[in-house]
């Protein structure tokens, strides 16, 4: 069984309660990933997975009211979150999506899901450094023996919080692959962490009428205004896991950084 795991809190520093901000009269944050993801051709489950605190009820109310499946665990080891998750579901194979990514592309996620079966690999995503956009193409999958052992064998805080870290410093334990994308758009950022990416998402979301909506269709509407860039263009790439890397640091880790050290599947 392959199963979406969606990591969702409505304590976020940067912008708190974001999930849950509309993008247009109708939908939040966390619809437009739901309902991305409900496009894919290969997901048997899709599960918000939050945490145990009280502010997080409105996220479990969320699932409720749109028939979702959930699970609650630790705020701060979302890995041990992942893990406990996809062993109370059963998932053979689990997709990791964040929900600040409301543009996420699901036929790249479907042809990751793809390349990941045909190859039998332990972990699969489009890889570091990035190709596409930050919030089109944020996915990784892999088995739930890759999860168990990166949830056994992980240390560092920055492993604990980001999940699938471990894989990235360790590539040599895991067999892992990276499909990235052929053309490099890396300056382009469709997450949502401050408001100015917010904002960005809604301008970017009222020029387009079909649903999914695509990574090329992204393209197409920056291509006719690229303007429309300078909206969110002073965000910092990777702040999260920067900020985890340095209570690494703080606790006496060392980094061990090898975000490039793919397999390369042609």
């Amino acid at each position: 069984m392959i199963g979406c795991i969606v990591q969702a809190r409505m304590s976020s520093t940067r912008l708190p309660n974001k999930v849950l901000m509309k993008i247009d009269n109708n939908n939040t944050i966390l619809d437009f990933v739901i309902n991305q993801l409900k496009s894919s051709k290969y997901l048997d489950e899709i599960i918000i997975a939050t945490t145990n605190l009280p502010i997080d009820d409105k996220i479990i109310n969320f699932a409720k009211k749109k028939q979702i499946k959930y699970f609650r665990g630790s705020e701060k080891d979302v890995l041990s979150r992942y893990y406990d998750c996809a062993n109370f579901f059963s998932l053979d194979s689990i997709v990791r999506v964040t929900s600040d990514c409301p543009l996420i592309d699901p036929n790249i996620l479907d042809n990751l899901i793809e390349k990941y079966v045909d190859s039998n690999c332990d972990f699969i995503s489009p890889g570091f450094p990035r190709t596409y956009p930050q919030g089109s193409a944020d996915i990784e999958v892999f088995s739930f023996e890759a999860l168990e052992k990166m949830w056994r064998e992980s240390k560092k805080p920055s492993e604990r919080e980001h999940v699938c870290t471990y894989i990235y410093n360790n590539p040599d334990k895991f067999n892992i692959l990276k499909i990235p994308n052929s053309l490099n758009f890396s300056n382009l950022k469709l997450s949502v962490d401050k408001v100015e990416d917010l904002k960005f998402v809604q301008e970017i979301v009222k020029r387009i009428h079909k649903r999914p909506i695509l990574f090329n269709n992204v393209l197409n509407i920056l291509k006719k205004e690229p303007e429309l860039v300078q909206i969110n263009k002073n965000y910092v790439l990777e702040e999260g896991y920067k900020k985890s890397i340095k209570e690494d640091q703080r606790l006496g880790f060392t980094e061990n950084s090898n975000l490039t050290n793919y397999k390369i599947l042609k």
